[in-house]
C-alpha cells in the first residue's frame, strides 16, 4: 500500500513539474509593471552611446518613435523634445537613467521615459552589427516597466554562392561598399523594431489590455537580417 502511494506522489510530482516547464510566459507575466501603470504618454530620451561610433547617437534617437506610435502610444515629438534638452542641458541620458523621473512628468506630461543604450555599432564586412538596449521607466514609480536587448546584423551579402572563392570574395566588397554609402538609420530602424515587437501595446491600439495572455518573447533577442 505505502509502495503504491509513493508512486502515485512521484507521479503527481512529476505531473506538476511538466505541467510548469511548458507554461509559457505571457505579456501580462514577463511585463505587469506596465499593465498595472498603464502608462499613455512616453519621452524618448537621447541614447547612450557606449561605442566610439559619434553618430549612432542621433541615428537611433530619430528612429524610436514610429514602433511605438505603431504599438498605441502617444509619443512626445523626439525634435521638439532634443531641443528642449539641449536649451536645458539634459541631452546626457546617463544624468538621469538611475535619478527620480517626476521632473519629466511635471515638464512634459510623460507616464514614462524610454531610455536605450548602444553597446556595439559597427561595419563588419558583411554589413552593419549593433546592439542595443531599451528600457522603460515609470515618471512615478520610477520602476522599469519594459527592458529588452537586441543584437541585430544587417547583412549585404548575396545568398548566392556561385563563382568559388572569388565569387565571395566579390560578395565581400560588395558588402564593404554597400555598407559605406547605406544609411544606417535601417540598421537603427531594424533593431527598434524587433525590441518593441513585444511590448504590450499602448491605448491607442485597439488590443489595449487584451495582450496580457499573448505569449512574450526572449528579452535579449539575436537577429541577422539580409539587407
Amino acid at each position: 500500500m505505502k509502495k503504491s502511494l509513493y508512486i502515485i506522489m512521484l507521479a503527481f510530482v512529476a505531473l506538476v513539474v511538466t505541467s510548469c516547464s511548458t507554461m509559457k510566459n505571457t505579456k501580462g507575466m514577463q511585463y505587469s509593471k506596465l499593465y498595472e501603470e498603464q502608462p499613455v504618454t512616453l519621452l524618448i530620451m537621447p541614447p547612450i552611446n557606449n561605442t566610439t561610433n559619434v553618430e549612432a547617437k542621433d541615428l537611433f534617437f530619430t528612429s524610436v518613435s514610429e514602433p511605438l506610435a505603431e504599438s498605441g502610444y502617444y509619443v512626445i515629438p523626439p525634435l521638439m523634445a532634443m531641443e528642449i534638452f539641449r536649451n536645458e542641458s539634459a541631452y546626457d541620458a546617463e544624468l538621469f537613467i538611475d535619478a527620480p523621473l517626476g521632473q519629466f512628468k511635471e515638464y512634459f506630461g510623460a507616464d514614462a521615459v524610454v531610455f536605450s543604450r548602444i553597446e556595439s555599432w559597427k561595419k563588419v564586412v558583411t554589413g552593419i552589427n549593433t546592439k542595443i538596449t531599451y528600457i522603460v521607466k515609470s515618471t512615478t514609480t520610477n520602476e522599469v516597466l519594459f527592458e529588452r536587448t537586441c543584437n541585430l546584423t544587417l547583412d549585404y551579402t548575396s545568398n548566392s554562392t556561385s563563382g568559388g572563392l572569388l565569387g565571395a570574395l566579390i560578395n565581400v566588397a560588395v558588402a564593404a561598399i554597400e555598407t559605406a554609402v547605406t544609411d544606417h538609420i535601417e540598421a537603427a530602424r531594424l533593431a527598434n523594431e524587433c525590441i518593441f515587437k513585444d511590448i504590450p501595446v499602448g491605448k491607442y491600439h485597439p488590443r489595449y489590455m487584451q495582450d496580457m495572455e499573448d505569449e512574450a518573447q526572449p528579452k535579449v533577442i539575436s537577429r541577422n537580417i539580409k539587407g
